[in-house]
């Protein structure tokens, strides 16, 4: 099941960029312009809460407060005050972190994997493994030999469908269908790209190649033939 994030603004080119961008790396995302909206949305149990502080009508702080009394749901406050007192009165509401706008996307996403990271260690871990490679499902953390590698959201998807699958090839329509639904092209490089950030990392320590390419067809989780 996908991670599922609530974005909480009113400025529609935020929340626009802030989808297309959590969505390309495999969130499932919904979106809401004002407080009241963020409340009925956050009944859905979302995995973490993108909170900007100026809403209309119920503003973020508030909706903080109110998620607090009864949800320990992470919360990321976007917000274009800066000042250390502004920072200091949304983490004391109750927000797990605090990102000053304009920010960097990069910086963003790193800030939501280290708070779904937090929330996922009281979970009971399930642990994928084939040949020296492992993968922690409540850490999302994984592991070549005693190598230890960190992955983002649509890595970690795609790593941990090729660990349920083992030496069985999944063709690309598969895998692009399965990681990605229908949001993208059949002529889109996107998988290839993926799985070339996906070698990078289970390989960076000189180890032998895991995810062999099926010419044609796909790819396959196996170790290489003498």
């Amino acid at each position: 099941m996908r991670t599922r994030i609530l974005v909480v603004d009113d400025d529609a080119k935020i929340t626009s960029m802030l989808k297309r961008a959590l969505t390309y790396e495999g969130y499932e995302v919904e979106v809401a312009s004002n407080g009241h909206q963020a409340l009925a949305l956050a009944a859905n149990q979302p995995d973490l809460i993108i909170l900007d502080i100026m809403l209309p009508g119920i503003d973020g702080l508030a909706v903080c407060r109110q998620l607090r009394a009864h949800s320990d749901i992470p919360i990321l406050m976007l917000t274009a005050r800066d000042d250390t007192a502004d920072r200091v009165l949304g983490l004391d509401t109750g927000a797990d972190d605090y990102l000053v706008k304009p920010f960097a996307l990069e910086e963003l996403l790193a800030r939501i994997r280290a708070l779904l990271r937090r929330r996922s260690r009281g979970k009971e871990a399930e642990i994928l493994q084939y040949s020296d490679l492992s993968l922690n499902t409540a850490t999302r953390e994984g592991k070549r030999g005693g190598r230890t590698f960190t992955l983002t959201a649509k890595e970690y998807e795609l790593l941990a469908y090729f660990l349920q699958n083992p030496l069985r090839v999944l063709t690309r329509d598969e895998l692009m269908t399965r990681i990605w639904g229908y949001d993208f092209s059949g002529e889109s490089n996107v998988l290839e790209v993926y799985i070339g950030y996906l070698r990078a990392k289970l390989e960076a320590g000189g180890e032998p190649r895991l995810i062999q390419t099926v010419r044609g067809v796909g790819y396959v989780l196996k170790e290489q033939q003498p």
